[in-house]
């Protein structure tokens, strides 16, 4: 799995998010992340990128989810990386994080919210915790809007679970006291990573079958070509948003 994620995304963290390397660098300049600075991840999983972004900006980093596992993982990781700056690691709900108001300069979430039911939660919650300075960047997969009904079908079926929204991201934003600086369009860049995932998922296909089993393994595979179907005809996007708090 890690050579498959190291060919995906050029990293080797155990991550389940789509974030690649190249992606992580350019989060760096537009976080503005530097020495002293408090970073938050949301949804940090096994600490890609968190971890990676903390290391090459030196900045304080903060890592937050809820299995335990992934963060096991991670607190591994932070001894053989070497930050520069402190890291903290807990086990934390991103819809109520428990922290006090405005005390992170940046917060951050890869792929996470597509993966989540109360979204909107997430949004406010991090508003919270963000100074009237700071700043927030995340990736989001979303089905594009105005498809039939077969077509929403086919970027449901191929997309994270409750990729569906009640409204659209910028509406949700707003409501959270977002205002919008950026949207990246990474959805040429999604694409490719699921077909170098293919490749490898055909590649080492006995490997995860002995560690998956054959039904698990060969839905991995369908749910990814599902995906690569639901992109090809434009049914899905992957963006980057960059937000600041609404200053009232």
């Amino acid at each position: 799995m890690l050579e498959m994620e190291r060919s995906t995304c050029g990293c080797d963290y155990g991550g389940t998010s789509w974030t690649t390397r190249e992606e992580a660098d350019r989060t760096i300049g537009i976080l503005k992340l530097k020495q002293g600075h408090q970073f938050l991840e949301v949804g940090s999983g096994s600490g890609w990128p968190g971890l990676y972004l903390a290391k090459q900006s030196g900045c304080d980093v903060t890592l937050t989810d809820l299995p335990f596992d992934g963060l096991r993982i991670a607190r591994k990781r932070v001894t053989k990386d070497k930050l520069g700056g402190e890291c903290r690691i807990l086990s934390a709900d991103g819809t109520a994080l428990p922290f006090r108001d405005g005390c992170f300069d940046a917060v951050y979430h890869s792929d996470v919210l597509c993966c989540l039911v109360e979204k909107m939660k997430v949004l406010r919650s991090c508003r919270r915790v963000v100074n009237s300075k700071g700043k927030m960047v995340f990736s989001v997969i979303y089905v594009m809007p105005n498809l039939t009904a077969a077509d929403h079908e086919c970027a449901v079926s191929g997309g994270p679970p409750f990729i569906d929204t009640p409204a659209s991201y910028i509406e949700m934003l707003h409501q959270a006291a977002w205002d919008i600086v950026d949207q990246i369009d990474l959805t040429n860049e999604y694409l490719a990573s699921i077909r170098r995932h293919v490749a490898g998922l055909k590649t080492y296909e006995r490997n995860i079958v002995e560690t998956f089993g054959e039904d698990k393994a060969s839905e991995m595979l369908a749910r990814k070509l599902r995906t690569i179907t639901a992109l090809e005809n434009g049914f899905l996007r992957r963006e980057l948003f960059s937000v600041v708090p609404t200053m009232h």
